[in-house]
């Protein structure tokens, strides 16, 4: 499960200010900053696009992901099928 999305670096290239990337993005800056310091907890697919048409990279370059619990096996919820997804199977 993705705990969040974090904008955590800039291929190699030249660096591009904050406000110069929201501008070409098409974001806020404030939207910047929360990519940035990790505190985001969804990118728009259209979003994720545009950073990467803008720096010239692939999502990976630019995308962490970490697990949201310590134990990978168990999604936290205490109920489910146990794959994770929430949905109990049919009877």
């Amino acid at each position: 499960m993705i705990a969040g999305v974090a904008v955590v670096r800039a291929p190699a290239g030249p660096a591009i200010a904050p406000r110069r990337l929201a501008d070409a993005v098409g974001v806020s800056p404030a939207d910047v900053a929360v990519l940035k310091n990790n505190r985001a907890k969804a990118v728009r697919f259209t979003t994720l696009d545009a950073i990467c048409r803008v720096l010239d990279c692939q999502p990976g370059d630019v995308l962490r992901w970490e697990p949201l619990y310590a134990d990978a096996s168990d999604d936290g919820s205490g109920a489910g099928s146990g794959d994770g997804s929430g949905i109990s199977p049919g009877r």
